[in-house]
Order: structure tokens, then C-alpha cells, then sequence
């Protein structure tokens, strides 16, 4: 077993796309032509991008939209940078919500959240 992808269901998958490539500068690794589906690049697995109607066909039943919650979800991605600030800003510009500014953790790390306009809550980090 190991880890090959993570999905997040969005309204407009090539939206979600040019927005991740602007604010966290990753590349685009796969749009399909229905517009459904996507992927990025970013390393050994695919952050990809599902449709909400795509979703719900495969799932069978319905769900709680990141983007129709006021508040996030229960989850993140989780992204790695040796620059923290200059990622969030550059995050932030591009039109994320500040969710928490850079702060030094106990543990060594810096660690920052935002919130992409389709409603994904990111973490942007330096490594452990």
C-alpha cells in the first residue's frame, strides 16, 4: 500500500487549477477535456480535482462542500515550502483567506493556513 493521490471535490476544477498554480506556483499535470477532473503536480503523489457531480456520482450520495461550510473542514493540505511568509503572501494576493499567519512552532517548524476560494484549507510549511 501506498499513498497515490489526494481528491478535492470543487465546483470548477479548472478554476481550482489556475488558482493552486498562481498562489502556490504548482504546475498543472492534467485538466480532463469534461472539465471534471484535474491533477497538479507535487512530487510522488497528484493533489487532484474533482467536479461535485463527478463526486457524488462515484460516492452515491451527497456531502458537505468545502466551499458551502462557513467554516473548514476537518482537513488540510498540507504544503512545504523553505519560505513560509513569502508563500502565504503570495497565497493571499492571489486570493486565499489569511487563515492563521506564519508562526514558529515549538517543535522548529513554521507553519501558516489559508483557505483557497473553493473552500480548501491549506497549510503551508516548512519541513520537519
Amino acid at each position: 500500500m501506498h499513498f497515490g493521490y489526494t481528491i478535492v471535490y470543487v465546483s470548477d476544477v479548472a478554476a481550482s487549477l489556475d488558482f493552486f498554480e498562481r498562489a502556490f506556483g504548482l504546475s498543472r499535470r492534467f485538466l480532463h477535456e469534461s472539465g471534471g477532473y484535474g491533477e497538479l503536480a507535487t512530487g510522488t503523489t497528484a493533489l487532484a480535482f474533482a467536479q461535485h457531480e463527478v463526486a457524488r456520482s462515484n460516492l452515491g450520495c451527497d456531502y458537505l462542500a468545502a466551499g458551502a461550510s462557513g467554516s473548514p473542514l476537518g482537513m488540510e493540505v498540507g504544503l512545504v515550502t523553505d519560505d513560509v511568509q513569502a508563500a502565504f503572501d503570495r497565497a493571499v494576493q492571489a486570493g486565499a483567506q489569511a487563515m492563521a499567519s506564519p508562526v514558529n512552532k515549538p517543535w522548529g517548524q513554521t507553519v501558516a493556513y489559508v483557505r483557497c476560494p473553493d473552500g480548501t484549507l491549506v497549510e503551508l510549511c516548512t519541513a520537519m
